[in-house]
Parts: C-alpha cells; sequence; structure tokens
C-alpha cells in the first residue's frame, strides 16, 4: 500500500521561503505522477504544482507560478515543494498525492480527483 508522508511546514513571515518534502513508499516511485495539492475557495482542492512520472512536465497553478518549484528524486522516493516569496494566501494544509501511470510517459496531473493516494497533510502558515 503507497503511503505519503509530509514534512517542513511551519509558520513564516509574508516574503519567506520553506521547502515541503514528501516521502514515498510502498510501490514504484518512478510509476507515479506527483503533484501537491490545497484548499482552495469554491472547490475541495487544487492542484498548486504537478510533476509527470518521467519528471519532465509539470505544471503550475497561476497564483504560484515564478515562485513555487516542484521536484522529485526518484533515487530517494520523495518529492519536493520549494516555496518562495510566500504570501498570506498562501496559507494553508498542503497535501502531496500520487497517481498511478505505470510506464507510460504522462503529463501532470492537473486533475484533483484523478489521484489515488494522498498524505495527511502539513500545515503552511504565512504571517503579514
Amino acid at each position: 500500500q503507497v503511503q505519503l508522508v509530509e514534512s517542513g511546514g511551519g509558520l513564516v513571515q509574508a516574503g519567506g521561503s520553506l521547502r515541503l518534502s514528501c516521502a514515498f513508499s510502498g510501490g514504484t516511485f518512478s510509476w507515479y505522477a506527483m503533484g501537491w495539492l490545497r484548499p482552495a475557495p469554491g472547490q475541495e482542492r487544487e492542484v498548486v504544482a504537478a510533476r509527470s512520472r518521467s519528471g519532465g512536465n509539470i505544471y503550475y497553478a497561476d497564483s504560484v507560478k515564478g515562485r513555487f518549484t516542484i521536484s522529485r528524486d526518484n533515487v530517494k522516493n520523495t518529492v519536493y515543494l520549494q516555496m518562495n516569496s510566500l504570501k498570506p494566501e498562501d496559507t494553508a494544509v498542503y497535501y502531496c498525492a500520487a497517481d498511478f501511470r505505470g510506464t507510460a510517459a504522462t503529463l501532470p496531473v492537473q486533475i484533483p480527483s484523478e489521484y489515488d493516494y494522498w498524505g495527511q497533510g502539513t500545515q503552511v502558515t504565512v504571517s503579514s
């Protein structure tokens, strides 16, 4: 059974940075597209950043483009979210999620309901 464990959340002042990590276990990491999601107005969650299983294709929500970077380490079975220039509106619980893709190269997953596995979430609070 796939398990995802996030870490790295915390309290930071506006303009600061945080790096979230998500440790993946219980499956073949390189077969999964990975994403970071957070709650959004009018929907349960939105995809903030996503990376394909090959790592070559990346998606960012408009609200975080130029500030957040998603990366994955297929040796350490870990996906990261580097968050810079944080704003108070970035305050949320951030969830790591995995979508099984097998050996097919695919685009990053932009639809929350397509993800198969979820972590427990890590709180990010940005003070003004």
